[in-house]
């Protein structure tokens, strides 16, 4: 069995032994797939963010449960490298094929078990929801919403699109988090 592939290798200008030093938590954002499934870490700490991870997690074909499994196994694998305390997942959007949808919702209910099983709280976003997060507007389209991680995260280069997805759904789960912990009164984690 092959480790995850890090198809992005960045240098981001928030350095992340700055953050590591002031109380950061780690946010594993997941964008599932039975063919590729991206993932990224990033560290949060209070409004600041900053890039740890991403890349890909390739799934050899062949029967749908070795599959799963494949993809249960790689994401235990990212989350005992990184130890995110908390995971966000894309939920499925159903366009034009129920049953593609329906096999794209076994390979995100592998993802959320492996998050589970590893103790991370998870939360779950609407591709809409993530877009609106990022850019502002539900209908972006992708290359919108990979410029807007690459500036909040301060990353140069090119992102693979499953990964670039994967870091949109951590950095939704911040925004989220910091406007739930300022409704309430509260701190944000750090």
């Amino acid at each position: 069995m092959s480790t995850p592939t890090l198809k992005y290798r960045n240098q981001p200008t928030t350095k992340l032994e700055d953050l590591r030093h002031d109380g950061a938590q780690r946010i594993l954002g997941i964008d599932p797939g039975l063919r590729v499934t991206g993932f990224g870490v990033i560290a949060v700490n209070g409004p600041r963010l900053a890039y740890v991870a991403s890349g890909i997690i390739r799934i050899p074909n062949g029967a749908l449960p070795e599959r799963l499994s494949v993809l249960f196994e790689q994401l235990a694998h990212v989350m005992a490298q990184y130890e995110p305390v908390a995971a966000a997942v894309e939920q499925v959007f159903v366009h034009r094929n129920p049953s593609s949808a329906l096999k794209l919702g076994h390979a995100r209910g592998a993802a959320i078990c492996a998050c589970a099983r590893a103790g991370l709280a998870v939360a779950e976003y609407t591709p809409r929801r993530i877009k609106q997060a990022l850019v502002g507007t539900g209908n972006a389209d992708k290359h919108q919403v990979q410029y807007m991680v690459q500036s909040l995260l301060r990353l140069q280069g090119n992102l693979q699109v499953d990964a670039a997805d994967a870091l949109a759904t951590a950095v939704c789960h911040a925004h989220e988090q910091r406007f739930d912990c300022a409704w309430a009164g509260e701190k944000l984690i750090s």
